[in-house]
């Protein structure tokens, strides 16, 4: 018995794998918090957008400021803001919708960043931000994670009940006297900050896999908002974790096998969630048309259209 148990923990016995370990968590409550109003809002892609545009503000960061966590961090979080705020201008000036705006500037922006950092780094160092690379995070990496998450944390307990009108009800909480604007603004800033976070456990590429995955597992079993965010949260949190050990006893990319342990458990939930699932609907199915009441009434309803028929 003490041999499974030694396997079990040997991982945390290195300093690098429990920072990892205490990043991955923090990293999949966040995520699976912020991605649960993004999937309700339909605006996941426009996460993905951000995390694309977030590359130009690094590469400036990484040009003027050096390579500090910090200067990193202001960089790609004013890089973010830069594109939303753009984005919005150029949905209210033009004839173009919000989710077009976004797509274009991500593009524009991803290129842009792209050629600069292949200028002013190593290629490699433009690999750790498109892959991440979670078990070479430092002391100032988790301490960052951990303000972001905690911030994010916080702001969904205290504005609960603006972020739920918000997410089902824009217009009637800009009619119930709610202050859409800034909830909608402060969403972008969260979506943000979180991902410039996951930039070091998963990379640009995967980090959209961290706030999707909890959230729609969680939406697959969940009916109520607080529910579903208390579900994503953990499962987020938990699963984050068993891919970063999965990671490490395979010898696998970190983020790859983070989002893979999260991707898993929605293909399973997609196939047994009880009212959800492919299983489950086709119970559903099954017990309505059971017995010889079903067959009747498509016989009846297709003889009623008939009869009706000029």
């Amino acid at each position: 018995m003490s041999d499974p148990l030694q396997w079990l923990m040997e991982p945390f016995q290195f300093q690098f794998v429990a920072r990892g370990i205490g990043m991955a968590l923090l990293l999949g409550v966040a995520g699976g918090l912020v991605g649960c109003i993004l999937l309700l809002r339909r605006i996941v892609l426009m996460a993905d957008s951000f995390g694309h545009s977030l590359l130009p503000g690094i590469g400036l960061a990484y040009l003027w400021l050096g390579p500090g966590i910090v200067s990193l961090f202001t960089g790609a979080v004013i890089a973010g803001l830069f594109t939303s705020l753009m984005s919005g201008v150029v949905n209210r000036l033009t004839r173009l919708k919000e989710d077009a705006a976004f797509g274009s500037l991500f593009v524009l922006c991803f290129a842009g960043g792209v050629a600069l950092m292949s200028k002013i780094a190593a290629p490699m160092d433009l690999l750790h931000y498109l892959f991440g690379n979670i078990l070479g995070v430092t002391a100032a990496d988790l301490y960052l994670v951990f303000t972001t998450t905690s911030i994010t944390v916080l702001a969904v307990c205290v504005f609960y009940r603006a972020l739920a009108l918000e997410t089902f009800d824009a217009t009637f909480h800009r009619a119930s006297g709610g202050r859409s604007f800034l909830t909608h603004l402060g969403i972008l800033v969260a979506v943000v900050i979180n991902l410039v976070a996951a930039l070091q456990a998963v990379g640009m590429v995967l980090a959209l896999g961290i706030f999707i995955l909890p959230a729609v597992t969680a939406y697959l079993w969940c009916e109520r908002f607080g529910s579903m965010l208390l579900v994503a949260a953990g499962y987020g949190g938990v699963m984050s974790c068993v891919g970063l050990l999965v990671s490490y006893r395979l010898n696998l990319p970190s983020g790859a096998c983070m989002v893979g342990c999260l991707g898993l458990g929605y293909l399973v939930s997609l196939v047994l969630s009880p009212r959800y699932g492919l299983l489950g609907r086709l119970w559903l199915r099954r017990q309505h048309f059971d017995g010889d009441e079903g067959p009747d009434l498509c016989v009846r309803d297709e003889t009623t259209q008939a009869s009706t028929r000029p």
